[in-house]
């Protein structure tokens, strides 16, 4: 239910629709400027939309206009969000800081802290990145040994991470530490450190699909100012938790990639130019096109239960746990999606280099590849199965 009259919602649309004529490149259409900006430098038109979305606040629409936001009401968001994709503008402004750390940061950190950092990942100056994961301690986090020593005026952070997902490109970390070793889950910080700070040393990892999102992060000596620590000392696991239920909240699509479950061709129209149609126009593989129909169905019935949580959500304080099941639900979508396409280009679909291969059939070999990964970041398919049992449907362990 929209939270605000129909008449103004109609003056809202007119507004919108008119700003994006006037502001949204149409060289950019269909085009993921966030991403971009992920891994370089964003230059001509996307630099310019970018530019335009952050100053109107509208790269981050429901966040307070005092720290950078559009201040917009849900309901509005969603008509801005019905608007771009009207004309297929995408917004330009993305990353850790919209998804996960911008969210956490309204929520926990002080006022200065807020004034200090929210508006530049408003405008989408700053990347962020996440210190979490380390080499033993995955999926058991708490186990962390990242340790953040008391020097008086700052903390002298030594340990390593793994995993940090853009951290060669990234400006700022926000990171788990621990500051007790008397205790395990009582014992985290939660603490943001500047990239370029001496002691901090990354190392790409080269995945299958070709690619290096994710890096080795060595932490020597680092030091952290005492401002930069979130929230209270040894209080970083309850920020840490928060946080993740943001991160599972994008991954799943709750954060605006819900999108990229339908992108690209559609499965069927993918279908009959590879496999070819029957004589009544349909996909000519009976087996392959009820496994798509399914698989449409699914995906479709998933994107409606994202969208009725996404409203109960915004009406109960943000994310909750439900966002456990939506991100194993959303991760299994998208890799039979994947799956699903590789078998219809057949050996199209296999190709890694080279003639006799189109862009698209190369991108979505790595895609799949890619893809792989989404059960296990993020949290794995068994952690958030932990999660469901315990905090949604009230299982206790049995000794």
């Amino acid at each position: 239910m929209a939270d605000f009259g129909s008449t103004d919602a109609e003056a809202f649309r007119a507004e919108a629709r008119d700003w994006l004529t006037a502001n949204f490149p149409t060289s950019l259409v269909g085009v993921e400027v966030a991403m971009i900006n992920a891994t370089g430098p964003v230059e001509g038109d996307a630099l310019l939309w970018k530019q335009r979305v952050g100053e109107k606040g509208w790269g981050t629409p429901t966040w307070p206009k005092e720290y950078g936001g559009g201040g917009l009401t849900p309901a509005q968001a969603r008509i801005l969000q019905q608007e771009m994709n009207r004309i297929g503008a995408r917004n330009p402004i993305g990353g850790m800081g919209i998804m996960m750390f911008g969210p956490t940061l309204l929520e926990y950190g002080s006022e200065e802290q807020k004034q200090r950092h929210i508006p530049p990942i408003c405008r989408g100056e700053i990347r962020w990145c996440q210190g979490y994961s380390e080499p033993g301690a995955g999926s058991d986090l708490a186990a962390l040994q990242t340790r953040a020593d008391d020097m008086g005026d700052h903390f002298l952070v030594n340990g390593q991470k793994v995993w940090t997902s853009g951290a060669q490109y990234a400006d700022w970390c926000f990171c788990l530490v621990r500051t007790d070793f008397t205790t395990k889950h009582e014992g985290i910080s939660f603490v943001l450190f500047d990239m370029k700070t001496p002691g901090v040393e990354v190392r790409p990892i080269k995945l299958i699909s070709g690619v290096s999102p994710f890096c080795e992060t060595f932490l020597t000596d680092v030091k952290v100012p005492k401002e930069n620590l979130v929230g209270p000392l040894n209080g970083g696991w309850t920020i840490g938790k928060r946080l993740l239920q943001h991160e599972r909240n994008s991954l799943s699509g709750g954060g605006g990639s819900a999108g990229r479950f339908a992108a690209g061709t559609p499965l069927d129209k993918l279908a009959k130019t590879y496999v070819g149609v029957d004589e009544s126009g349909r996909i000519a593989d009976p087996d392959l096109r009820s496994r798509i129909i399914r698989h449409q169905m699914e995906a479709k019935a998933f994107m409606l239960t994202l969208m009725r949580a996404q409203a109960e959500a915004k009406g109960g304080g943000g994310p909750s746990n439900a966002t456990s099941i939506m991100k194993n639900v959303g991760s299994k979508v998208g890799q039979e999606r994947a799956e699903l396409a590789v078998e219809i280009m057949g050996a199209q679909g296999l190709g890694w280099e080279g003639e006799g291969f189109t862009d698209k059939e190369l991108e979505q070999t790595r895609n799949w590849l890619g893809g792989k990964a989404t059960t296990i970041y993020g949290g794995s398919a068994e952690i958030q199965n932990n999660i469901i049992a315990k905090r949604i449907l009230g299982l206790l362990d049995h000794q």
